[in-house]
């Protein structure tokens, strides 16, 4: 019984994370494209920095709303939605042009990413039996679809200009469906609804760091500072590299999963946070493609922990919610981390930017281990 349990939690983690995998290339290329090419998109570098991270701020209020809408009504529904609406998305980025017809676009693949993540999550735990070993193996499938789209999109950026890739990836982003008609209808348990405010946990602040730092001011710094460093080549080095972030997680996101199992996640949490550290900082100081590939592959290894952690702690119906909030905290680092990349790289000193969180990054990963929630 278990292990029947166990081979159609497999299947479903499988066909939720390639949903996600098809649909996600929409989003990650414009973290790419925009910094470099924001006046083709008619934005100054700010509002670029604010759009890539309006998808993640609506997710700080409607993640709630999400989880509850796809606890009530099940993986297939919510997944066929959120692909739909990727798509939408993709397109509007190839047709449309300035920050208010772009921003609507943003909200939109904020909400649809919300329900494909979670969906993933939910269905990597939904038996703890082999959790961390299963969602690494979620985090390969999700990253095939980037994985090809961004060296591809840089190429068709420099001869053809940034809009042309989204007019593929919007037929890319449909085939999803064809995996999120896969997925079970049935509905998931709903916690019961809590009342007033709730202080962070040790959790929480590192999901918060490491959006800030791995998926907002790493990310605008890479394509950024990369303009700088190589101008005339500079979108397909950068884009090598984002894609090298996503062929990690293909590579080494199963293998962190059978390491946490092995050792424990905490554990591993603690000591690829600190070596994450070590990276960010000498990215600030300025070896910028070296440290930038350690970074990729430490936050390849670290990817699968969280949520085996999350399953752990928060067994019962108040998982989904559990995981929407850990979510929450990382959409909000992830959100603020563009913006603050937005505002002070073309100012401020790049060491202080990174070595700061860095530091703070690694002090939340310890708290973590000591923590007993």
């Amino acid at each position: 019984m278990i292990a029947t349990a166990a081979l159609r939690a497999d299947r479903d983690a499988r066909n939720s994370a390639i949903a996600l995998g098809l649909a996600l290339p929409v989003d990650t290329l414009l973290y790419l494209l925009l910094p470099m090419y924001h006046t083709e998109f008619g934005l100054s570098l700010a509002e670029a920095g604010v759009l890539l991270a309006a998808n993640r701020l609506v997710r700080i209020v409607g993640y709630t709303w999400v989880a509850r809408a796809y606890a009530r009504h099940g993986d297939r529904p919510a997944c066929l939605w959120a692909v739909a609406a990727a798509a939408v998305s993709g397109l509007g980025c190839a047709l449309l042009s300035g920050f208010w017809l772009l921003l609507p676009l943003r909200l939109l693949w904020g909400l649809a990413f919300a329900a494909l993540n979670l969906s993933t999550q939910a269905l990597g735990t939904i038996v703890p039996e082999g959790a961390a070993r299963r969602y690494g193996r979620s985090r390969a499938y999700i990253a095939a679809g980037p994985v090809l789209a961004l060296p591809l999109g840089a190429v068709m950026a420099q001869y053809w200009g940034p809009r042309s890739i989204f007019f593929l990836l919007t037929a890319v982003a449909l085939l999803g469906l064809l995996a999120a008609r896969a997925l079970p209808f049935a509905p998931h348990a709903e916690p019961a609804r809590r009342r007033g405010l709730r202080l962070p946990n040790s959790l929480d602040t590192w999901s918060f760091l490491e959006g800030l730092t791995l998926d907002g001011l790493f990310i605008v710094g890479l394509s950024y500072l990369g303009k700088d460093m190589m101008p005339g080549g500079a979108v397909v080095v950068a884009g090598s590299l984002l894609a090298m972030r996503y062929l990690g997680e293909i590579m080494l996101s199963p293998l962190g999963g059978r390491l946490a199992d092995r050792v424990g996640p905490e554990k591993l949490l603690v000591c690829l946070s600190l070596m994450t550290a070590v990276a960010l900082i000498g990215f600030g100081a300025g070896w910028l493609w070296s440290c930038a590939a350690a970074i990729v592959i430490l936050r390849s290894l670290q990817l699968p922990l969280l949520a085996p952690i999350v399953a752990r702690r928060t067994p019962g119906p108040g998982r989904v919610q559990a995981l929407a909030a850990r979510s929450i905290w990382r959409d909000i680092g992830a959100g603020l981390g563009p913006m603050l990349a937005g505002v002070l790289l073309p100012f401020a000193s790049p060491l202080w930017l990174y070595s700061v969180p860095a530091l703070l990054l690694a002090w939340a990963a310890i708290a973590c281990a000591r923590s007993v929630e």
